[in-house]
């Protein structure tokens, strides 16, 4: 299994970073493009075992799986959602995105994700994988995030 983690600091408001990751799908598809669909299968009260059926378009092939909720915390200094999905029977995925408020127009972003290969000839694709696509995605979320932001005065 391969565990990247990498933490940025992002000139928005927490609750404008969140409703990327927590609102509706034009959002999350500003920050995760390829992702084409994402409709509710099962929703509970406080979020967690909360199912979504998501779309995701590589090149010409669309893949469809079910993304489970596995953590989620949403007040007004600290939120956190924790999702996992299998990818193709072939990868286990696990993403974990917590954000902390630094003050009123400011947010403290970390984002955790881990790969775990569920077939033994999968494995050496991990070997070979690094932290690109978890520095890209926290540059994407940071450079979207503060082209919308939205300051709060006092």
């Amino acid at each position: 299994m391969k565990l990247w983690s990498r933490e940025i600091e992002i000139n928005a408001p927490i609750e404008q970073v969140w409703n990327l990751l927590d609102g509706p799908t034009e959002n999350m598809q500003k920050i995760m493009p390829q992702v084409i669909e994402n409709k509710p299968v099962k929703v509970t009260e406080e979020g967690v075992g909360s199912v979504y059926r998501q779309k995701y378009k590589e090149g010409k092939r669309i893949e469809e799986y079910d993304v489970e909720t596995l953590e989620y915390e949403n007040t007004r200094d600290h939120k956190k959602l924790k999702v996992s999905f299998t990818l193709a029977n072939m990868f286990e995925i696990t993403a974990l995105y917590e954000m902390t408020k630094v003050d009123d127009n400011k947010t403290f972003f970390r984002y955790t994700a881990t790969n775990r290969a569920l077939k033994w000839f999968v494995h050496v694709f991990l070997w070979f994988s690094n932290e690109k696509v978890v520095t890209e995605f926290l540059e994407r979320v940071k450079k979207v995030a503060e082209s919308e932001r939205q300051f709060i005065t006092k």
